[in-house]
This record gives structure tokens, sequence and C-alpha cells, in this order.
């Protein structure tokens, strides 16, 4: 299983305005390094998303699955899980019949430990799939960004910008420090 996003990121965690005060750029420049100080942010995020194993901006997700969890119990990748949008059956034309409500539902720690949980009657599958959405990711709906992984994202993009391949960068290293007390472990 495989969390697909359905939707871009529309708001990164660190304004382009915030990495300009941070990096004490010009405020009359004109912007003329927007684009890539923008670039530079939403790499950062990527990144420390990688590392750290939590979605940094909130997010649409769709899960397919081709059969019912064992027990009842779907572990999901994705943290923090903000909430259930959509649960249903796809037939082969790719036609979605959504399930009763409560049928699935989210677990009850949607940060450290995000799931899904099936309840109930579960209908035959008869050659369909279970298609989830799920929307999932820091800010917005879900909670605030912690302010470490804010942090890690406004100084990892300032060294790779300060660092564009003149020296050496140890900007992963010190943003991998900055989450690692946030990051989520697999067993």
């Amino acid at each position: 299983m495989t969390p697909i996003r359905v939707d871009a990121a529309t708001v990164e965690p660190v304004s382009v305005a915030e990495l300009r005060l941070y990096l004490r750029l010009d405020p009359d420049d004109g912007g003329v390094e927007d684009d890539l100080l923008a670039g530079l942010i939403a790499a950062a995020r990527a990144s420390l998303e990688h590392a750290a194993r939590r979605i940094l901006v909130p997010g649409l997700y769709r899960i397919v699955l081709d059969a019912w969890p064992v027990e009842g119990l779907l572990p999901v990748p994705l943290s923090p899980l903000v909430a259930l949008v959509r649960a249903g059956l796809a037939g082969s034309d790719g036609a979605v019949t959504d399930l009763p409500a409560g049928l699935i539902r989210p677990g009850p720690d949607p940060v450290e430990a995000p799931c899904l949980q099936c309840a109930g009657d579960l209908p035959d599958l008869a050659g369909r799939r279970i298609v989830v959405e799920v929307r999932a990711g820091f800010g917005g709906d879900g909670p605030p960004l912690p302010a470490p992984l804010h942090l890690a994202v406004l100084r990892l993009a300032a060294a790779r910008y300060e660092h564009r391949g003149d020296e050496a960068d140890d900007a992963p290293a010190d943003a991998a420090r900055l989450a690692a007390p946030l990051r989520r472990l697999r067993l």
C-alpha cells in the first residue's frame, strides 16, 4: 500500500518572506531570487519529510487496497493523520460506491501511530478494490507544525542558499538533528 498524494502542497511551512528575512536579503531587490527561495523551501521541506517520516504540509492522500486489513487495522504511513475524507469500493469500471459511515474510521493516535480501523460487517469485495481518501499533515485542519521542524526547514533552505556549490554544506546534518526528536520510528 502506497498512499498517493491527490493534491499539491499549496502552502509551504516557511514563507519566502520568512526566508528572505532570515537571510537578511535586501527588501528592495524586487524579489529577483524569490523563485529560487521558493524552490529551496520546497526542497528543504521534502528532505525533512523524508528524515522525520512526517507530513509537514496538509494534503489529501488516496490509498487503494485489494483486501480488507488483517484484524481490521490498517497502519497508515502518514503522520499526522487528520481525517478520513472518503471510503468506498471501486469496481472494474472505476466507479466508486461509498461505504457506510463508521465502517472505516481513524485510529486513536493520529500522530504517533496513525491507522485506520475497520469495524462492523465488512462487505465482500467481489473483485472490487477499497479506496480510502484521508487528509494528513501539519497545518490546515491538522496540528500546528512543531517549532523544531519549522526551524529545520528554515535553516536547511538558508544553508542551501548560502552554499550553492562553493563549499561543504553541513546543513543536512543540522536539519536531521532538529528533526530527530520528532522522527517516527519503524519496527
